[in-house]
């Protein structure tokens, strides 16, 4: 399976794009991140294994605590490459529009 299929798959998950959208604001251990939700903890470290795996978030240890971080670089280039393959003159657009924007 290739990245972008591990990252679409990751993606598919309600929980795990709620995940993502937790981490947008910086770190959170797998606790903080359980505490959000109504699941049990081990489906959380699963949800954040397949994150893990897709490489849509890092992860650091902090003493005896891992801390999670969304990988927002990666998310970015992932959808943005799917989206210029899929919609090519949307990118172009885009482009011009920026520099529209930029005079």
């Amino acid at each position: 399976m290739s990245n972008e299929e591990n990252v679409f798959k990751a993606l598919a998950s309600p929980v795990r794009r709620e995940i993502l959208f937790h981490l947008r604001q910086g770190e959170l251990s797998a606790g903080d991140i359980a505490s959000r939700f109504d699941i049990a903890a081990p489906t959380i470290s699963r949800h954040l294994g397949v994150l893990k795996s897709a490489e849509l978030v890092s992860e650091r240890r902090d003493s005896n605590r891992i801390l999670y971080l969304a990988a927002q670089d990666a998310i970015a280039a992932t959808l943005t490459g799917f989206l210029g393959a899929v919609c090519p003159t949307q990118q172009v657009q885009r482009r011009k529009n920026t520099r529209k924007g930029q005079r």
